[in-house]
């Protein structure tokens, strides 16, 4: 069975789907390997790392997708339909399987494409939260390195210190940095704070995480909530209207005196909660900084602009998108071990083995033989159908 891993085309991508070390896991498990030539240049791993254990490299795109039965990448597929220069999806042969993050909510039209390509397509961020799928879960690995990164911004444009230092001159104390929402970013974010010396306060709508937060050196503050927001899987629901405007003053409270805002806030793992209103943005300090790690999937603060940074009454909002692209090869590495993971658990005779009676590939699955299987990516596609107007 051939696995094929074609280059990363998307806009400021830098990762590539398979790194030298799971190559040569799938090799011996019996897959043949080919992959795009160049695909790992931007990630660290030059063509030498991959032929030495002999994947072999393609330089027509095309033809590497049409000859694979599995197919492995970061990003989404590209589709003529969605606007893509590259239409990755019509290349693939009916019957392949695709593995990689797809975020099908996000991207309908690719999942469109895929199913009337007949692509069995599994969307790793979509894989359970269980114990046992923990080794394929991308949205953690990749959630992790965009927590610790968004601190490191954060001390990059602030105009003080993170630690509190005693110095010839005098005592600086630290900064305050208030973590919004404490999933997997927002716990590495915690952690990074507390490490560069930060005095660190975190929230989440969650109450249980509270011990969570507590255990990486952050103060936990939060509101009683009459519902649960708990979701399921490690994830957040939206809040009811009377919780919401609670959440609401709480967070003006905490940003008013805060010298940095790391917000990581996503319903569901997809869509981005708006926390941070415009009112709140001007009580906060001048010299003070935001950074809307919910920037993918829409932002958390009213002023952020995706992929820009804004200034804003003295106040620095950046809205970075796809943070672990800018640290590769640590996150090509993870994103490479989970997909071996995922490849390696239903592996049988050499050949990667259907079984939707399975747990993982029943929530993982998008796409199936013509079909959508995923029960909210297919009512995502029938809501946007019936708002399309009609020529």
């Amino acid at each position: 069975m051939r696995i094929a891993v074609p280059r990363e085309s998307a806009s400021g991508e830098r990762r590539v789907a398979l790194v030298p070390e799971s190559c040569k896991k799938l090799l011996q498990a019996g897959y043949e390997i080919s992959m795009e030539t160049g695909a790992g240049d931007a990630a660290g791993f030059g063509s030498d790392d991959y032929t030495r254990l002999g994947v072999s490299l393609v330089s027509d795109p095309a033809a590497l997708l049409a000859s694979a039965d599995v197919i492995l990448k970061v990003g989404a597929p590209g589709a003529a339909s969605a606007g893509d220069a590259r239409d990755e999806v019509a290349w693939m042969k009916p019957g392949a399987i695709y593995v990689g993050s797809l975020m099908p909510l996000r991207h309908l039209a690719v999942v469109r494409a895929l199913a009337a390509r007949h692509v069995t397509a599994f969307a790793t961020d979509a894989i359970p939260r269980t114990t046992r799928a923990q080794s394929m879960d991308t949205l953690s690995s990749m959630a992790n390195l965009g927590g610790y990164k968004g601190v490191l911004l954060a001390a990059v444009e602030l105009n003080r210190y993170f630690p509190m230092l005693t110095t010839a001159a005098g005592m600086v104390f630290p900064a305050k940095v208030f973590v919004i929402g404490a999933g997997v970013a927002g716990l590495q974010a915690i952690a990074t704070a507390k490490r560069l010396g930060a005095n660190v306060v975190a929230t989440d709508v969650r109450p249980e995480v509270k011990e969570q937060i507590e255990s990486v050196g952050a103060k936990y503050v939060g509101i009683e909530l009459a519902e649960s927001a708990a979701a399921g899987g490690g994830y957040a629901k939206e809040l009811s209207e009377a919780d919401r405007k609670r959440q609401a003053e709480l967070l003006a409270a905490e940003c008013a005196q805060s010298d940095v805002v790391i917000t990581t806030a996503l319903i569901g793992g997809v869509f981005a909660p708006r926390l941070i209103s415009a009112e709140t943005v001007k009580t906060m300090k001048p010299g003070s900084v935001i950074v809307d790690l919910g920037a993918d999937g829409g932002g958390n603060c009213e002023l952020s602009r995706p992929g820009q940074t804004v200034h804003a009454g003295g106040v620095t909002i950046l809205a970075p998108l796809n943070l672990p692209a800018t640290v590769p090869y640590h996150a090509s590495l993870l994103f490479s071990r989970n997909l071996t993971a995922f490849v390696q658990a239903f592996t049988k005779d050499k050949a990667f083995a259907l079984d939707f009676n399975d747990d993982i590939q029943q929530g993982a699955v998008i796409t199936h033989d013509g079909e959508i299987k995923h029960a909210r990516t297919r009512e995502a596609l029938e809501k946007a159908a019936l708002e399309t107007p009609t020529p």
